[in-house]
């Protein structure tokens, strides 16, 4: 049997895929512009705009900025009349006399009838910021609820006093210990201890940690295994070009 590793064929000649171009992949230089220009073209001479000289901007005449008046020439004004519109001015209002009507005697005040004598609160003197007399409100009158009146004859008065420590039918005068004084001794340490038992935490069987899929990962109805399947068809890649076609006698 011989062996089937593949060959590759040596062609005894050039032929048309050997020469074959690119394409538009290289973009060619520009033949216009002064930059970056084809260097295998010939390359015209380039003007750019020039600078302003510096004369005119020393030139004074202001050119045709200002107006001149054409009623003015170079021996003056012409000396004709000129006239305008003007508003009407107001007419010149004479004396009116006033009637009766125009006085308002209700408006004359104290000065054009009698009145009774009027009087008002006169200002607060100066005098009265250094006045040293006590005000009726600083005097406060003696108690007399209580055992302290100095005004009035007062009945005798009792009180409640505080309970004594000392002498009272509560005091303990043998200071004798009483039950919680003391401390109940563990029975453990003098009879026989008792199992004791805690509770520990939860402990977790080992098992597989892994995923496992469930029903919804597989899909049976993609299986084409165990059942009849037709025949499938996809596009073909594309051949080399220097493969030969396949190239047949005409028959009769």
């Amino acid at each position: 049997m011989a062996d089937a590793t593949y060959q590759p064929t040596v062609p005894r000649g050039p032929i048309a895929p050997m020469f074959g171009s690119p394409g538009p992949k290289y973009a060619l230089p520009s033949n216009t512009g002064q930059t970056q220009h084809d260097i295998r073209k010939k390359r015209a001479p380039a003007y750019s705009f020039g600078v302003r000289h510096r004369k005119f901007t020393d030139d004074c005449s202001p050119g045709p900025r200002y107006l001149v008046d054409p009623r003015i020439s170079r021996f003056g004004s012409n000396g004709e009349p000129h006239y305008s519109v003007y508003g009407r001015p107001k007419d010149q209002l004479l004396f009116s006399t006033p009637g009766p009507g125009k006085y308002s005697p209700e408006k004359a005040g104290q000065s054009a009838r009698f009145s009774a004598p009027a009087y008002s609160f006169g200002g607060r003197t100066k005098g009265s910021k250094f006045d040293k007399c006590p005000a009726p409100n600083n005097y406060s009158l003696p108690q007399i609820l209580g055992g302290r009146s100095i005004a009035m004859n007062s009945a005798p008065v009792y009180s409640m006093t505080g309970r004594s420590k000392i002498g009272g039918f509560d005091a303990d005068l043998q200071k004798t210990p009483g039950p919680c004084t003391y401390n109940v001794t563990n029975p453990s340490s003098y009879k026989n201890r008792r199992p004791q038992y805690s509770m520990t935490g939860r402990n977790v069987m080992p098992s597989d940690a892994t995923r496992k899929p469930g029903p919804g990962a597989h899909s049976p109805e993609k299986v084409s295994i165990n059942k009849q399947k037709y025949p499938s068809f996809s596009f073909g890649i594309k051949h080399s070009e220097y493969t030969t076609p396949n190239i047949f006698e005409p028959t009769d």
